[in-house]
């Protein structure tokens, strides 16, 4: 199962927010000049960035219970992501288990997001795993 395709254009004004919220003061997420000169050669998003573009999965109704909770985020990054670059990201279900917890049974999803960048370069991929009791 995949969801839909959604895509956000990036901002360098975003990418600084999201440092500041993050509490990481790298000059590379918000200086031009500084990131100019180093090996990216002008600002880039922190790794983590791409989880402001929310990829969604429709998934059906569990019997489970309400709760819900964030199991991890796992990413793979493999090119910069830098203000301008409209990414695209899809998320699709890659597994679902239940299990037998010692407060009873939990449902673990594990869903992939891949992001591509407008020349179709994948510049990432995360793995994110819920639980839902």
């Amino acid at each position: 199962m995949t969801g839909p395709v959604v895509t956000m254009t990036v901002e360098a004004g975003a990418i600084r927010r999201f440092a500041e919220a993050i509490g990481d003061p790298n000059p590379l997420y918000f200086d031009e000049e500084y990131a100019r000169q180093t090996k990216w050669g002008g600002v880039v998003a922190p790794p983590t960035f791409l989880c402001t573009l929310l990829a969604p999965l429709p998934l059906p109704p569990v019997e489970f219970g309400t709760m819900g909770l964030n199991g991890g985020n796992k990413f793979e990054c493999f090119r910069p992501v830098r203000p301008g670059d409209v990414i695209a990201a899809q998320a699709r279900l890659a597994e679902v288990r239940a299990v037998a917890g010692r407060s009873g049974g939990m449902l673990i999803t594990e869903r992939e997001i891949r992001y591509t960048n407008q020349a179709g370069d994948v510049v990432a991929t995360c793995r994110l795993t819920g639980i839902q009791r």
